[in-house]
This record gives C-alpha cells, structure tokens and sequence, in this order.
C-alpha cells in the first residue's frame, strides 16, 4: 500500500509485476556519471564514514553529465539543485556508483534549509505555542503560524484560516471521514471513489460506510487506461444519492491526471462534494486550490521535500465550519465548563494539544524553496525526465507500460509489467 514501492501479485501459476514507479524528480533525475570519478570530490576513495563525501554547497554545481536522451536543461535543473541535498552525496558502496534516488512518489529527499529550519526550531526557540507569553513561546507561535501562511500561499488559497496541520495525508482524510463524514452520510447514501485510490483515500471511507450505513461505490478506467472513467462515474451520480467523490488528483500507480473540471461540474450539478488526494500533484506541479472548485485537499509534507509527521488539510471556510471536533484537547476549545466545552472555530478547532511545531515549520521552509525553485520550472522539468523514461522503458522488451501515453498527459512515474518476470527479480 506505500506509493511508489512495487507490488506483485500471483495469477496461477505465473506472477507479474503489476506496479513498479520511479518517480524521475527534480533532485535526482538527472544522473552522474555512471563510472567512478578518478579523484576530487565525488570518488569512493575520498568518501567519508558510510559512505558520505566530504560536504560539496555549492548551489550551482555543472558536473552532472546528462542520462542518455536527457536534454541541457533536465542537466541544468539537476545539477544546480543536487548539492542542496547532503543526502545524495555518497556513493553505492558495493558498486561505487554516485547515489541516484528514484522514489520520491513514496518520499522525497529534504534539502538543507529545510534540515537547518527543523534543526533551527529545536536550537533557538524551542517552546509550545499559542498558551504561553513568554518569549520563546511567542517567538515559537509567530514562525507556527508563519509556516501555515507558507502554506496557504503554496497552494494559493483565500486564507491561511484554511489550512488544518496534521500528521499527514492519511490523517487528512480521516479527519474529513470522522466529522463530516459521519455528520452527513447515512443508509442511502454514497461515497465514490476510483480504483486507482491508495489505501489512505480508501480504508477511511469503508469504515466511515460501516458505521452510518452509507454505501460506498468505485468507478474504473477509462478503455485505453488513461484515467478514469468520467462517463461512468457520471452515470453513478445521475442516480441522486451520491454525497462525495474522493480521488487522487494525479495517480500514484498510472501516472494520470484528474479532469477535477469534468468532476466538479458533475458534483455541483448533483450537490454532491468532492475531496482530491493530492500527494502526487502538489509537489510536483502548481496546484491553486481557488481555481479547482473541489471542497478538500490533502497532501503530505514528506512527499514535497518537507519531513516527515506533518501534513495538512485544505479546505473552503464554508466545508470547515460546517465540520465538528474530531478530537478533543487544548486548543481546540474556546471556553470549557465542567459539563461541557464550547470549540475554537477553524483551524485550531481540529488541532487538539501540542502540534507538530518544528515539523510545521520546516513544512514552510519546504515550501519556500520549492517556490524558490519555481513550479512552473518543477513541472516541465518533471514532464521532460518522465518521457524519458516512458521512452527508454518502452523500447525494451517484453516491457508493458500502463496509463497514459506522454503525449495524453502522465506525471514522472511508470507503473510496467516485465513479462514473466517476477518484480523482485526486475534490476
């Protein structure tokens, strides 16, 4: 269930990989040279302990040499950011080979000023926030809130009133399911989903189900396996009795992209609601939550170079106020009695106890410097090393690719089937 890890599954006798991603993204896409370099900075001989090469800062460095069929500025973009992030300076130790990471569907790497923004919080203004007047508990709650506007900002919404930290996306979901959810569904009701959901955007939904007797429904793929199946998902909602579409906004398997337009005239026109897992999309392509129309977004922080056990939930002001406490705690209250509390309106309402500060806080940073970056220069970058690797992939044989084709529109990754192949076996 991780996105992005390769899965296999039995039919018979014979096993297939179905699902094997490497997401080709803007920090390691790009790779060195293949060979171990005679000497300087980069070679297995002045590695230091595990591995890690003597530190190399420079923001612009040029001594990445292109992957075959890569062009200047897939090079450009890939050599200018590599030493931003330590991590990737090693070598293999059993072949010697410059470190390459292809995974960041599953989770991505962090870049120094994200590292020191965590470290920074815990050296120099370690305190709790919002329920202290001292200093450090001021100067704690100022860089906690600037880190929520960071984020309002990354994804362009109205107001950072609208963005709701959390643990990650899973929690995201969950806190969508258990207090509007359980609010609004109930026998006779419908929640729809894709088959391309991963687990976070599906399990949350069949126990809310369980619980108000809602009944929740999929749709599947287009013929050529493009996408999702718009038509019939259509056809579900024309039956009056759906009340949410929950989906991913860019597929971790196939690599497709929503058409949220053709699924939010469908939701408005039957009043129904809409909530986009957007893990995929929003660390790798501009995502404006204004411009979506949808009602929720989630995403995680350790996908979009931020670390891990942060994520956040965006929602309209409309979709949040109408959503009740999930959990009970400081901060999530307004007055409390000794017979009953009266709650914070959003977001605080659904931040019950001490937050994730630092975690939140180097979320901020991650976004500052993806905007830094520019994901306009992100998405093309990504678009570029993605038909690449379609290309490469696909002139190999006994090789299948699913999902779109480059020219339909699919994000960097490649889920391929290896005729007769096992996927452990795939190297």
């Amino acid at each position: 269930g991780c996105r992005g890890h390769a899965r296999a599954r039995q039919s018979g006798t014979a096993t297939e990989m179905t699902s094997l991603t490497a997401r080709a993204t803007l920090h390691a896409s790009a790779r060195a040279s293949a060979s171990p370099r005679s000497g300087g900075v980069g070679t297995a001989r002045n590695a230091g302990p595990h591995g890690l090469r003597p530190g190399c800062r420079r923001r612009h460095r040029r001594d990445a040499t292109a992957a075959p069929g890569a062009t200047a500025s897939a090079v450009d973009l890939a050599a200018e950011l590599r030493a931003d992030f330590p991590i990737l300076e090693q070598d293999i130790p059993e072949t010697g080979k410059r470190l390459v990471y292809l995974d960041s569907a599953a989770s991505s790497q962090k870049p120094s000023a994200v590292v020191d923004a965590h470290r920074d919080y815990y050296m120099m203004i370690n305190a709790n926030v919002h329920r202290g007047v001292h200093y450090l508990s001021g100067k704690a709650t100022d860089a906690y809130e600037e880190a929520r506007v960071k984020v309002a900002k990354f994804v362009n919404a109205k107001s950072d009133r609208e963005i709701v930290f959390t643990r990650n996306a899973s929690e995201a979901i969950n806190l969508v399911a258990y207090t509007w959810g359980m609010d609004n569904l109930g026998p006779g009701d419908e929640v729809v989903v894709s088959v391309l959901e991963h687990h976070s955007n599906l399990v949350p939904w069949q126990l809310v189900c369980e619980k108000t007797g809602a009944t929740l429904r999929h749709v599947g793929l287009k013929k050529d396996n493009s996408g999702i199946d718009v038509d019939a998902l259509a056809a579900v909602m024309a039956e009056g009795r759906v009340k949410l579409v929950a989906t991913a906004h860019v597929s971790n398997v196939l690599g497709c992209e929503l058409d949220v337009s053709a699924v939010t005239t469908l939701a408005k026109k039957h009043g129904a609601k809409v909530l986009l897992d957007a893990c995929q999309s929003v660390p790798h392509m501009p995502v404006d939550v204004q411009s979506l129309g949808v009602d929720w977004i989630v995403a995680s922080g350790h996908k979009m170079c931020g670390p891990t056990g942060i994520g956040f939930l965006w929602g309209t002001a409309e979709a949040l106020e109408s959503m009740p406490p999930w959990m009970g705690g400081g901060e999530m209250i307004q007055d409390v009695y000794m017979d009953r509390s009266t709650y914070a309106p959003p977001p605080a309402r659904f931040e019950a106890g001490t937050p994730a500060i630092g975690e939140a806080i180097a979320l901020g940073r991650a976004c500052d410097y993806l905007t830094e970056v520019g994901m306009d220069r992100v998405h093309a970058f990504e678009k570029e090393i993605g038909g690449i690797l379609y290309d490469k992939l696909s002139a190999v044989n006994d090789v299948t690719i699913y999902g779109p084709t480059p020219a339909q529109g699919r994000a960097s990754l490649a889920a391929f089937n290896v005729a007769g192949v096992h996927a452990n076996d795939v190297c």
